[in-house]
């Protein structure tokens, strides 16, 4: 987080967890941090904690994500870092889903992730830079059993982030999409004592992200996966 050209890094579905890790990382490199959710009441230690300001923001929605992107303009400049890292789930036998709630799942995890690109990318083209990363699962490649909704948003997800990646890495846009496949680590989440390191550790995961960020024109990466050891592929 070195580079002075990444002035303002905003984080979409932020919380606990990744996002808290992503928030202080950023917050230490010197970037002006937003921090856009749904309800934004629970960011309050971290705001406090990083300096970050918070954004209310349903990204399944164009006008609640158009006007969060005009506040986080007016408040810091428009970003240079956008990390989309909102998701919904419903689970359940496909013949018992209840159609809403995978439209829901749909609309936040996949279309949100549109919307929040397209307003991402006519902020960054003018300038012909910026990096642009979605945050993925193991059901973005793999589609578990009574799981269809939440694999349907995430390999919608990351067809968006391929596609992105080929439209405007020629334009000096870096987009890549992260699989996290695995469990990371939290209070409410402990490791178990005997099997270490077996549950993904959310800074290491923020550090991965930065690392995206430094990678240079002749190296970007489109897609990377971070698990731990005990993880099948």
């Amino acid at each position: 987080m070195s580079d002075p050209k990444f002035g303002t890094a905003l984080i979409v579905g932020a919380g606990a967890g990744l996002s808290a890790s992503l928030a202080r990382a950023f917050a230490a490199g010197g970037a002006n941090v937003a921090l856009a959710a749904r309800s934004i009441e629970d960011l309050a230690d971290l705001t406090r904690d990083t300096g970050a300001q918070a954004f209310a923001c349903d990204a399944s929605k164009r006008e609640s994500v158009e006007a969060m992107f005009a506040s986080v303009d007016h408040a810091f400049g428009a970003p240079e870092i956008v990390v989309y890292n909102a998701s919904y789930r419903t689970r359940g036998p496909v013949a018992e889903l209840d159609p809403a709630e995978v439209e829901k799942t749909l609309m936040v995890s996949a279309f949100g992730g549109f919307l929040v690109g397209q307003q991402a990318v006519r902020r960054m083209l003018p300038k012909k830079r910026g990096t642009i990363l979605f945050t993925g699962a193991s059901a973005s490649v793999k589609g578990y059993v009574q799981s269809a909704p939440f694999a349907m948003g995430k390999f919608a997800l990351r067809g968006l982030a391929q596609s992105m990646a080929r439209e405007l890495h020629p334009q000096g846009i870096h987009v890549a999409h992260v699989v996290i496949d695995g469990g990371i680590r939290s209070a409410r989440r402990p490791e178990p004592a005997d099997k270490p390191d077996s549950m993904l550790d959310p800074d290491a995961i923020a550090e991965t992200y930065l690392q995206l960020i430094r990678q240079p024109p002749s190296i970007w990466s489109c897609e990377i996966e971070v698990r731990p050891w005990v993880e099948r592929f």
